[in-house]
């Protein structure tokens, strides 16, 4: 007997799902909430993957604040290691390597130095990307230095880390 329990911070997308789960929390999806309603719920797994990049996000901060395992909560579908993997891109670029497909060349960043030092040693124009960012936030094509400065600054005041990739757009 299966039952289904969703958080979902909008609300105009569930009056058109009727029935799509026995009980709704119209809460915002941040690790704080999403405890809470496992501490009162209890289930015995949580799918991260129905909650886009922000259930991913929340997901993986709840793993790390240990709350899964307070609570005995079952991770369902794909493995929290398996989204921490794919949101690194560094990581995501090495295991991809690991089994012998070719990736773009590419250096993880932290900082805007790091950012500007990369664009010099992979050749423009270059591809930014910001790891575990929402809708593209900090992503798009740098031609020279200057436009990957504007891009950088950006996305590093949202994500701790910038991928700089060799563009392969021709």
């Amino acid at each position: 007997n299966i039952k289904t329990v969703l958080i979902n911070p909008n609300i105009a997308t569930v009056q058109t799902s009727k029935g799509l789960a026995d009980k709704v929390y119209f809460l915002p999806l941040v690790p704080d909430y999403v405890e809470q309603v496992i501490k009162v719920e209890r289930p015995d797994g949580v799918l991260l993957t129905f909650g886009g990049q922000t259930g991913l996000n929340c997901g993986v901060e709840l793993e790390k604040r240990g709350v899964f395992a307070r609570y005995n909560v079952r991770i369902l579908g794909t493995p929290i290691r398996s989204i921490v993997d794919t949101e690194d891109r560094k990581i995501f670029a090495e295991k991809i390597a690991s089994i012998g497909e070719k990736v773009a060349p590419s250096v993880a960043v932290s900082s805007l130095d790091e950012a500007l030092e990369a664009g010099e040693l992979l050749g423009y124009p270059v591809m930014t990307r910001a790891a575990f960012s929402l809708g593209g936030l900090g992503s798009g094509f740098a031609n020279n230095r200057e436009e990957l400065r504007n891009l950088a600054t950006h996305a590093l005041a949202h994500s701790s880390q910038l991928i700089v990739d060799k563009s392969l757009k021709g």
